[in-house]
């Protein structure tokens, strides 16, 4: 397994479907069907905030998204949107995916989600994607990085505690948790050196 920055175009779609994959779960009502969301993703995706691991044959194994004060993995806008859903369609989502966002701050690295191929589960891809994105924020001198895992996921928050991050508040979805599928969410932080 080799892990780098970034992915080139001829595997944007896998990525894409990989990321729907492991999100769709709370991003299906604003971004379903899923052809669509494959669509929109594809086109939005910034592989400059993402770290890729691959397999010898360049397959996508996984991927770590993440997000600075100047952009992340997922960006686009209402006219992305519109493009896939049409005006109408893009001025609701575009509110529904308002309400996921979260203000970084300076020197701080968001990690935008983990996800791994099912093939691949198991076998400590996210566990080396996760060590990767630490080294990463290090080299690149950030003072912490910090992200948001959902009530649900105890098996992502354990690895998340074994790697040193720690519990620093909780996001409480309130009637949202019936749009996206969960009904809160713990921050986590790890301070880096």
């Amino acid at each position: 397994m080799r892990i780098e920055r970034g992915f080139d175009d001829s595997q944007r779609e896998a990525v894409a479907r990989l990321f729907w994959s492991a999100f769709s779960g709370k991003l299906s009502v604003p971004l379903g069907p899923e052809e669509k969301a494959c669509a929109f993703l594809a086109v939005v995706l910034n592989p400059d905030y993402a770290l890729c691991a691959t397999n010898d044959e360049g397959q996508i194994l996984g991927v770590a998204g993440f997000k600075t004060h100047i952009s992340g993995l997922v960006g686009g806008g209402l006219r992305d949107l519109r493009k896939v859903y049409g005006g109408i369609g893009a001025l609701w989502r575009g509110i529904l995916l308002d309400q996921l966002e979260r203000d970084i701050a300076r020197g701080q690295l968001l990690m935008d989600g983990i996800f791994v191929a099912p093939a691949a589960r198991g076998q400590g891809v996210g566990t080396a994607l996760l060590c990767a994105l630490v080294e990463y924020a290090d080299g690149e001198r950030y003072n912490d990085i910090r992200l948001d895992v959902i009530d649900s996921n105890q098996r992502a928050r354990a690895l998340y505690e074994r790697q040193g991050f720690v519990d620093s508040g909780r996001i409480e979805m309130g009637l949202l948790r019936y749009v996206f599928g969960f009904s809160g969410a713990t921050t986590m932080v790890r301070t880096l050196p």
